[in-house]
């Protein structure tokens, strides 16, 4: 969400998405995570752990996160519900950007629509995810900047990549 955020904040049209069967935010402990389903919104969301224990999710910045959330939409949503039309997918992690091909490759390519699906690897964590956000930002603004991000995304990407050093994976998929 914190790569949402950014864009939004700069005015990218841009949409975010859970690839999981539920989110999930950390527990009491490791194995006890908290489960919601996708479209509970984030002030819910909020307040139920505010309800469960403040002091221990002010600590580990979950509240924090939240109220980001909140500011930037109103619920979670899930990648396999949308039937949306994207050209450049982002995701941030390896897992995300199987599960978001897998969903392209079983919906066919029915409309024969190009869409880029490209991968930074941002660890999980307030620190990686506030320069995620900034690479995320970098990245899309330069394939906006493009005159056609359709030829120029493999010399975009082998750019930034050398520029960054970031570790990018990328496909080309159809809606």
């Amino acid at each position: 969400m914190e790569a949402h955020h950014v864009l939004k904040t700069h005015n990218f049209n841009i949409r975010s998405f859970g690839t999981g069967s539920a989110v999930r935010l950390p527990g009491p402990s490791i194995d006890r995570p908290n489960v919601f389903r996708f479209g509970t919104p984030y002030k819910d969301i909020y307040n139920e752990l505010v309800a469960q224990d403040k002091t221990l999710y002010i600590q580990n910045g979950v509240l924090q996160m939240l109220e980001r959330n909140i500011k930037t939409k109103l619920a979670p949503e899930s990648w396999q519900e949308s039937r949306e039309i994207f050209n450049v997918v982002f995701t941030c992690e390896e897992r995300c950007f199987d599960a978001v091909i897998e969903e392209l490759l079983d919906r066919g390519e029915k409309l024969n629509v190009p869409v880029h699906v490209i991968n930074l690897e941002i660890r999980d964590n307030h620190e990686d995810a506030v320069v995620g956000g900034k690479l995320f930002l970098e990245l899309a603004t330069l394939i906006e900047k493009s005159k056609d991000h359709e030829h120029e995304m493999t010399e975009i990407l082998e750019t930034f990549q050398q520029r960054t050093k970031a570790n990018i994976l990328h496909n080309v998929c159809f809606f």
